[in-house]
């Protein structure tokens, strides 16, 4: 065992007990139940995304300057690239929990920014009891299709045996496994949203945010989002504007880029239809403002998301 600086045991990069980080382009996952005393140190961080989500017990993690403590229903991100550790909680007696490391798509990253607590470090706190059970449900599906060769046949939907890795090979595993932990990140960090809807927010306005996220796509105009919540234009655009921080065409905007940002990702759909099927005009302004959003155009993004051309 290692012993880190504030004398904190923890297996070093990493132990039998941790869970390895893997190469960049593989999606590894598994179920622990640890004892007090078990910890994993990482003093030059890892090459992929880390996420928890804890069943039960507490655990503890850090990364660069932010700690934070991981209770049941708490999902914990660690973005790659920062000294990171992580243990049994001080004074707990156990801590059970789903780990996955992987290469985060990228637009997973607007779902998680609210929670962003710094050095990489994302926690989400308030995920709705409601969904709990089908954010552990995604992550046996996930360690059932790891396990499996190919994509035949169903899951075993068992839970995973304490300590049992699974890496996700194969293509098809490995979407499979994203698309999976994709639910999980959607699950938690929209029930969060929902939770920790803020004071005094105006049901007219977060029902046109509703209908925003629900068809991005559809022609949209402060007339038609106004009229579909009985406000003036002028009334409502100002009071998206006081309450959420953007206008509502800036929100239209991001919802349509991350749309655009999913459909690259999941389909082989032309760039020119991507545009048009997330409400983007011309491909021309489609490809300027895309590139200001992710800093590359949308054929490199869908490329390097697959890791390199698609056939």
């Amino acid at each position: 065992m290692s012993v880190r600086a504030d004398g904190l045991p923890g297996t070093a990069e990493p132990g039998p007990d941790g869970d390895p980080a893997p190469p960049p382009g593989l999606v590894m996952l598994g179920h622990f139940d640890q004892p007090p005393g078990y910890g994993v140190n990482r003093p030059r961080g890892a090459a992929s995304w880390l996420f928890t989500w804890t069943t039960g017990g507490r655990g503890r993690l850090w990364q660069g300057g932010v700690e934070t403590s991981a209770g049941a229903g708490r999902l914990v991100v660690l973005a790659p690239g920062a000294p990171h550790g992580y243990a049994v909680g001080p004074g707990a007696r156990r801590w059970r929990f789903w780990w996955a490391h992987c290469q985060a798509r990228p637009s997973w990253a607007a779902w998680l920014r609210p929670y962003d607590a710094g050095d990489g470090v994302y926690v989400v706190t308030s995920a709705r009891a409601a969904v709990h059970g089908r954010v552990e449900a995604a992550f046996r599906r996930m360690h059932a299709d790891a396990r499996r060769p190919g994509a035949g046949g169903p899951p075993d939907a068992a839970a995973a045996p304490d300590g049992q890795i699974a890496v996700a090979h194969g293509s098809a595993a490995r979407e499979l496994a994203l698309c999976a932990l994709e639910e999980i990140v959607l699950l938690t960090t929209a029930g969060a949203r929902q939770a920790a809807a803020r004071p005094g927010l105006d049901p007219r306005i977060h029902r046109a945010q509703e209908l925003i996220d629900a068809d991005p796509g559809a022609p949209h105009t402060v007339r038609s989002l106004a009229g579909q919540v009985s406000l003036s234009p002028s009334r409502f655009a100002h009071l998206f504007s006081r309450q959420l921080g953007q206008s509502p065409m800036r929100a239209l905007r991001e919802a349509r880029l991350r749309h655009a940002a999913r459909l690259l990702e999941g389909t082989d759909l032309p760039v020119e239809r991507v545009a048009a099927a997330s409400g983007f005009a011309s491909p021309f302004h489609f490809n300027r403002v895309f590139r200001e959003r992710y800093g590359t155009p949308p054929g490199a993004y869908r490329n390097a998301v697959h890791g390199g051309p698609r056939d």
